[in-house]
């Protein structure tokens, strides 16, 4: 049977909702509590999926209790924000950035927000849609009560002036070469999407279209974004999640060996204070192996990985304070071959005005 997006989101409702873009001609079916629903698409449109989705919960999340706290004050003090919003005149929206390493969380972090919420979850890969209207289309059909996620915001495209000015160089190949150009243009399928066409989506006229929505974007790279996409209003809320701390370990002592205290704490902590180890890398180490692996095994294991991670971090540090100390030295030795330079220059003029140098 056909479908529409409303009908879906209504029987997908609760935590269990991404949206997905279906190609001409894709068929999809689906068993839905004993149902089979069956989309078929004759044109590029978007449908929703349900999915089975990862039960994390803030109790269960590695981070300081403060940090993890200040997150859920916020979160409630959102949900309850509708008569607040109204009042300023603001759309009842907000933005989250989450940034840090890699296997620090950010999609846990998601989730976890999702399951307290008890907001449905849109995952937008923005890739996959074609240009900017197509986004706004797919951001007006996204219901309230939900958060919409761009994980990866600084891979996800090219949102920069770089991008200009590679297409201005594309057309102007291509204009020497009509045959080349009118094949790219019917296999081209590269996304349209622009910076500002996010910017008009997530904080202009349409981002009102459904309150109580949540943005969240995500990057490894907090550093390669575009100020205008991070600024006030758009990501109201900048959260970091760093590598692993003393306080996170504790929380996954207790989801995975099942202690709150151990006699080997004292040197994990050191030695995480001396090292950059992920939340996700520290819980595969103390995660139980086999029936024989005792806590005292499993965290001798994660003392054993966080002294080669700070072995690691030493080596690098000294690799680039060796690297720096190259490059001031060639700086040096450069400037010194200049002034020298301009000194052999002064005097042969010097002596080609006077016949000698004084």
């Amino acid at each position: 049977m056909a479908t529409d997006l409303s009908r879906l989101n209504t029987m997908f409702s609760g935590r269990k909702t991404i949206t997905l873009t279906m190609d001409d001609n894709e068929e999809i079916t689906k068993t839905f509590q004993g149902a089979k629903v069956w989309w078929v698409s004759n044109k590029t449109i978007t449908k929703s999926q349900s999915i089975s989705f990862y039960p994390a919960r803030f109790e269960t999340l590695a981070m300081e209790k403060e940090m993890k706290q200040q997150i859920i004050y916020d979160l409630v003090n959102f949900k309850n924000g509708k008569e607040y919003y109204d009042k300023i005149g603001k759309a009842w929206k907000r933005g989250y950035l989450l940034y840090g390493p890699p296997g620090t969380g950010k999609s846990t972090m998601i989730a976890a927000m999702a399951n307290f919420m008890y907001y449905d979850v849109y995952d937008l890969e923005l890739t996959a849609v074609k240009d900017n209207t197509q986004l706004r289309t797919l951001l007006i059909e996204t219901t309230s009560k939900s958060i919409i996620v761009i994980e990866d915001i600084d891979c996800s495209l090219d949102l920069t002036g770089k991008r200009v000015m590679k297409k201005e160089k594309e057309k102007s190949e291509d204009a020497k070469d009509p045959i080349k150009k009118t094949e790219e243009e019917e296999n081209n399928k590269e996304s349209k999407v622009t910076l500002s066409g996010l910017l008009n989506c997530i904080d202009g006229i349409w981002s009102g279209s459904a309150g109580e929505r949540i943005i969240v974007f995500t990057t490894n790279y907090v550093d390669k974004l575009d100020p205008a996409l991070v600024g006030s209003g758009r990501m109201d809320k900048k959260i970091e999640l760093p590598y692993c701390c003393f306080e996170a370990l504790k929380v996954l002592a207790k989801i995975y060996l099942d202690v709150d205290h151990h006699g080997l704490f004292h040197a994990v902590e050191g030695l995480l204070e001396e090292s950059n180890m992920t939340p996700a890398d520290v819980a595969e180490d103390m995660m139980p192996k086999s029936k024989s692996d005792d806590v005292e095994t499993c965290l001798k294991k994660l003392i054993e990985s966080l002294e080669k991670a700070m072995k690691k971090d030493q080596e690098e540090a000294q690799k680039k304070r060796d690297e720096e100390e190259a490059r001031l030295k060639e700086e040096k030795e450069q400037f010194a071959q200049e002034e020298a330079k301009k000194s052999d220059e002064k005097a042969g003029k010097d002596v080609k005005e006077n016949g000698f140098v004084h």
